[in-house]
């Protein structure tokens, strides 16, 4: 590799790791139920919190709360994936580089 294909290197690197760290400070939530589950995720598929309404903890009915609890996080992770996906391949110019999206 000659000099200048190292530099744009090392400059892209330097932006990757910028986004990444940008991603790790920004917050996403997704509810389900009607917001009765509430879950907040980092862009960089993190959680960071889970909220449950007292009004769906029905002892007799754990099934309906564990969907509620799947729904919420799998919809959190793909807003989250979105999200890194649109930041980070304007950097890349689109290449599918494994381990960042």
């Amino acid at each position: 590799m000659n000099r200048f294909m190292i530099q744009q290197a090392q400059k892209l690197q330097e932006k990757l790791a910028k986004a990444q760290q940008e991603l790790s400070k920004t917050t996403i939530e997704a509810s389900s139920g009607g917001g009765a589950v509430k879950v907040t995720i980092n862009g960089q598929q993190k959680i960071q919190s889970v909220k449950i309404s007292p009004e769906v903890i029905n002892p007799d009915d754990v099934e309906l709360l564990e969907d509620l609890v799947l729904t919420a996080v799998g919809e959190a992770i793909a807003k989250s994936q979105e999200l890194a996906a649109e930041r980070l391949s304007g950097l890349t110019g689109g290449l599918k580089i494994p381990g960042l999206t």
